[in-house]
């Protein structure tokens, strides 16, 4: 529970929609003002990164951990480009983060590495595709919420496919010959 005035998650990702519908408004109200409205929120944003990196410059290791930790703060870190942990080590944490969830279901999942700005993940699945596509789906989400400035996520050759043991009933059926093909 949040300290009195201060706000708890879902009050903060309420004012995050907020802002972001705010911004919108902003961007496509006609006139000359929307300009001078957009720079001022700009000018705004650059201030609150330079305090906020000067913040990240006074505190000792143990604070800039624990801010990097906090999910509002860490956004704001990577948005101003002072986040002190590379992307590289933000999506392996992600990574690591759904390993024991993958491989309860059979799977396994590691990142092979980040290149040109797109985080490089082996996948080994088993179940249908439909699930293959769901995992890949959600090591891509949670890849880029801990590392949001990276441009994607992609699967790197090695991870295999692993195929349920299901085969259709047909196949193991025997047919016998009809009546009027016996000799």
């Amino acid at each position: 529970m949040p300290e009195p005035g201060r706000l708890d998650e879902p009050a903060v990702a309420e004012r995050l929609s907020r802002l972001d519908l705010l911004l919108e408004q902003i961007e496509a109200a006609p006139g000359p003002m929307t300009g001078a409205a957009i720079e001022a929120v700009q000018a705004l944003a650059s201030v609150y990164g330079e305090a906020l990196a000067r913040i990240m410059d006074a505190a000792d290791s143990r604070l800039v951990d624990r801010m990097a930790g906090d999910e509002l703060i860490g956004h704001l870190l990577v948005l101003h480009g002072i986040h002190p942990e590379p992307p590289e080590r933000r999506a392996a944490r992600a990574v690591d983060g759904l390993r024991p969830a993958v491989r309860e279901r059979g799977g396994d999942v590691e990142l092979a590495g980040v290149e040109e700005g797109v985080a490089q993940v082996r996948l080994a699945a088993k179940g249908c595709g439909s699930s293959s596509a769901a995992l890949e789906d959600a090591v891509r989400e949670a890849v880029l919420a801990l590392a949001p400035e990276l441009s994607g996520v992609e699967r790197a050759p090695g991870g295999e496919e692993r195929r349920s043991a299901f085969v259709p009933l047909e196949t193991l059926t025997v047919r016998t010959a009809s009546a009027g093909e016996r000799s």
